[in-house]
């Protein structure tokens, strides 16, 4: 497992990193999916200002990472109910 010296440009700067080889091509989709959310809000809504477009990305972003951990959680309780309902049917029928 080496170690890379990249580069990722967002909102056009750069931002020298050090990566694991194998988290490369992933950090490069994010700088470029980052890079496509800020020309989108600037495209749609005409904000110019960097730190305005960085902070409507940073929002989105957070919005979505909550709706994905409560569908997670969702799913998750679905799960457990049914393992729980699958038990009881085991252990009723063993004995």
């Amino acid at each position: 497992m080496s170690e890379l010296a990249i580069k990722i440009r967002i909102a056009e700067r750069e931002y020298p990193m050090r990566v694991k080889e194998e988290e490369e091509e992933r950090l490069r989709v994010v700088g470029k999916l980052l890079n496509e959310r800020l020309r989108f809000f600037k495209d749609q809504f005409g904000i110019q200002e960097k730190q305005d477009l960085l902070a409507m990305v940073a929002f989105e972003t957070m919005v979505d990472k909550l709706k994905l951990e409560d569908e997670r959680n969702d799913h998750q309780t679905s799960i457990d109910q049914k393992l729980n309902l699958l038990d009881e049917l085991l252990s009723s029928a063993s004995k």
